[in-house]
This record gives C-alpha cells, sequence and structure tokens, in this order.
C-alpha cells in the first residue's frame, strides 16, 4: 500500500489506497462519487484514504456527462490489462460483468498480488472455485459482497459472522425485479404482463426482463450462497431453475385464500454430511406461509432466511439491488481489503470442496397445482386415479367453473418431487384434461 504525502492536519499519517476500477456503469459511477465526494469523511472513519485513481472503460471517447469525473482524461484508460498491472494500484475493483475479460483480469490482478473486490454474480457462480484459489495462491482477499445481496452484508454474515456454525438452510428472495412484481400482483390483482410493464416502466425491470422472470440472476445468486454456506463449488448450472412467467393473479389469489404468499425463492439446503457430502440448490416460484418472516418482504426489497444448528433462524433484509446499494456494498469491501493490507493480514482462506447436488426430482415437499378438464362425468375419477397410481396424496381440491369446462385446484400432502412430474405427465395423457397448470412448491409443515 502507498502512503501519500498528507495534505492537512486531519490527513496527517493517513495512508492512501489507491483503486483501480474496471468498469464504469451504474455501480461503477455511484462508487466513483461516493469515494470522491466522502474522501475526507472515510478517511476520517476508517483511518485510510480511499482513492479511485484509474477507471478502465471500453470506450475512452464515449461521452460522459458524469460530473464527478472532472479530471476524466487523467483517470480514463482504455487498456484494463495496463491498469491491473499497474504497480501503484493496491486494490482492483472489477465491475464490468459477463466472464471474459472479467476472469482474466481478475485471475491477473490475484496472482500479482492485489486484493480483488467483485460485484460479479455470474463469474462467480461459474468460476468461484477458480478465483477463491487464485486468491489463497496469491496470498490476497477476493471479497464479493455485492453480487448477491446489494447493500445487504450477507456473505459477511456468512463468512466471518457464521463462519463456526452448521449452517443446515439459506433460503430467501434475493431477485428485487421478481418480487416487486409479484407483489403487485398480489396487492393489485393484477396480471404477469402487467406486473411487469410497470416494473419496466419504474427502472427495476430491463428491456429484456429474461434474466430476472426466468430465475438465471436468482440462480447465480443461489450457486454463489450454497459455495459460502456450505464451502461447496457450486456453479449456476447444478441450480435447478424456474422463473415466474407462468404465473398468473388467480394463482396468487388462491394462494392467498389459503394463507400464503407467492415468493421467487432461492433455496440452498444441506443433505448429508460426511464422506459423501451433498447440497441441494434450487430457484423457484413458491407458496410461503402468511405468517413466515419472507412473506412480508414487499416491492424490490431482498431478504435471506438463514437456519444453523446453534443460531437457530436469523434473517437480513435490505435493499438488493439499484447502483447506490451496490456501490455500499463494493466500499465496504474496499475499506476490508485496505484494513487487511496495512496490517498485512487477509481474511479466513475458503476452500470449495467437492460435493454431490442433489437433483430436484429428491425434494419432498407439498404442491399446489392446476388443471383445466372438461367438465363431463368421471373426470374427477380418472385425475383421482393418476394421483393414487403415483402415490401422491391429495390434501384438498376445489373446482372452478371455466365456461364449457372446469378448473382443478389442488394441494398435496408432502410428496416426491418424481412422483408428482410423473403425475403431471400421466395427468397431459388424458383425454378429459385440457391443460396442465401452474406447479408452486409450498414452503412449511402441513397445515
Amino acid at each position: 500500500m502507498h502512503v501519500d504525502e498528507p495534505q492537512s492536519s486531519e490527513k496527517r499519517g493517513t495512508d492512501v489506497v489507491h483503486v483501480g476500477l474496471l468498469g464504469y456503469g451504474n455501480v461503477g459511477v455511484a462508487f466513483t462519487r461516493l469515494i470522491d465526494s466522502q474522501v475526507e469523511a472515510i478517511a476520517l472513519r476508517i483511518g485510510h484514504e480511499l482513492r479511485v485513481t484509474r477507471i478502465a472503460v471500453r470506450d475512452v471517447a464515449k461521452p460522459r456527462p458524469d460530473s464527478a469525473l472532472s479530471d476524466a482524461g487523467e483517470r480514463l484508460s482504455g487498456d484494463a490489462a495496463s491498469l491491473v498491472d499497474d504497480p501503484s494500484i493496491d486494490v482492483i475493483v472489477e465491475l464490468i460483468g459477463g466472464i471474459e475479460p472479467a476472469r482474466s483480469l481478475v485471475l491477473a490482478a490475484l496472482a500479482a498480488g492485489k486484493p480483488v473486490v467483485t460485484a460479479n454474480k455470474e463469474l462467480l457462480a461459474t468460476f468461484g472455485a477458480e478465483l477463491l484459489s487464485a486468491a489463497e495462491n496469491g496470498g490476497v482477499d477476493l471479497f464479493y459482497e455485492a453480487s448477491v445481496a446489494g447493500a445487504i452484508p450477507l456473505v459477511r454474515l456468512l463468512n466471518d459472522s457464521l463462519a463456526g456454525e452448521r449452517i443446515v438452510r439459506v433460503m430467501g428472495i434475493v431477485n428485487g425485479t421478481t418480487n416487486y412484481m409479484l407483489t403487485s400482483m398480489s396487492e393489485e390483482g393484477c396480471d404477469y404482463a402487467v406486473a411487469l410493464s410497470e416494473a419496466q416502466a419504474l427502472g427495476y425491470a430491463e428491456a429484456d426482463p429474461t434474466a430476472d422472470v426466468e430465475g438465471f440472476d436468482a440462480r447465480a445468486k443461489a450457486a454463489i450462497l450454497a459455495g459460502i454456506a456450505f464451502d461447496a463449488d457450486v456453479v449456476a448450472s447444478d441450480v435447478y431453475t424456474e422463473g415466474i412467467t407462468a404465473i398468473g393473479a388467480s394463482d396468487i389469489a388462491f394462494a392467498h385464500k389459503l394463507g400464503y404468499v407467492v415468493k421467487l425463492l432461492a433455496v440452498a439446503e444441506r443433505v448429508s454430511d460426511g464422506p459423501a457430502p451433498a447440497v441441494a440448490v434450487r430457484v423457484h416460484p413458491a407458496m410461503v406461509p402468511r405468517e413466515h418472516p419472507l412473506a412480508s418482504v414487499r416491492g424490490a426489497f431482498n431478504a435471506v432466511f438463514v437456519e444453523g444448528d446453534t443460531a437457530g433462524e436469523l434473517m437480513v433484509y435490505g435493499r438488493g439491488a439499484g447502483g447506490m446499494a451496490t456501490a455500499s456494498a463494493v466500499l465496504g469491501d474496499v475499506v476490508a481489503a485496505a484494513h487487511h493490507l496495512s496490517e498485512e493480514t487477509r481474511g479466513r482462506a475458503v476452500r470449495r470442496e467437492q460435493v454431490e447436488v442433489r437433483p430436484i426430482s429428491e425434494l419432498r415437499t407439498q404442491y399446489y397445482l392446476t388443471l383445466d378438464v372438461k367438465d363431463q362425468p368421471g373426470v374427477l375419477a380418472a385425475v383421482a386415479r393418476v394421483f393414487g397410481e403415483h402415490h401422491v396424496s391429495i390434501r384438498s381440491m376445489e373446482q372452478i367453473g371455466l365456461g364449457g369446462g372446469a378448473r382443478l385446484v389442488f394441494i398435496t400432502h408432502t410428496a416426491l418431487e418424481a412422483d408428482v412430474q410423473a403425475t403431471l405427465t400421466s395427468l397431459a395423457g388424458l383425454d378429459v384434461v385440457a391443460r396442465v397448470g401452474v406447479l408452486l412448491r409450498v414452503i412449511g409443515p402441513e397445515r
């Protein structure tokens, strides 16, 4: 770490940490503004002056209305590799996103003995084990608080505060876009298309919302959370993923009638320990009991529920997205990196173990499902027979008229996912079934 000549009595003796920033999108702009506008306050608070010395961008000539970069000509660079190699840079902050060139740049920084702070969930969910190994070999830190839940200090909670705790389950709402949409559908009674349009108008959803509504964003975060909670090498492709596009206002209304709220959940569970450790990781919409803490999380907020053997149940809640919220988490990591540099220490070494990731077919829970059927004699008997053949017991059933047909709404007793999926396949083949509708997993004990 470099020590510059102090410029005031207040700063006298304060170490200066030079930060190299890769990427200058919404989060990069917010992060730079946050440091530039509070440089003295941060220095007094943490004992280190932070300076964003260089910023690597794809196109230096691109117009940038940001008034915080009055010295843009001095700080902006089109050469990310030279920024990483620059011996005057102490800490690298990677906010490019995606896999390449982010992966190569992060690996180069770690190999050079420079701590890295990143918010890149896609990179961590795909190459997390490789990056952590590189950090270990380089003897430096890799921080990624901002990759999972914005300003919520979830990674630090799991890595540090609960480092000695045996985590049993991590379950939460980690995508603000879908939570906003499901809240609108729940409270306003609107359908999926209207809720999506509202989310896009407010800037919560992109013009192409696929990553959010299909669950891909939550999938990456679930993989990262599983890795932290269980020291497991889990990648995004291991995570069963299902989005919210099939959910209608009628499904949410029926859930309310039964005392549930529909949420898109990321769930990571410890299945077994010992010589063959196993975990289960999944993302899907679920019916959450109204009294559960996650049921009250509204709008674009995130919340994660952690269950430990000794600590019991904990929940963290806050803004999970947005430039300033994410920049706040990045800044917290940079501060930690600065402290470790000045003390010539590093955080807890993290190693990823190979574990078995159990398939969704082994899940045992309750289920909500709907069928559109012909309105004729013998339909219920035919449908019930299929449930019985696949060992799925019906807890309750309600019939709703649909013009010339009917919609059957079922809640099952606890059943095996593989049996429920086989049931749906057989039901789809019945002549009396016009459409197999929505399947939702039900959280919590049977009522």
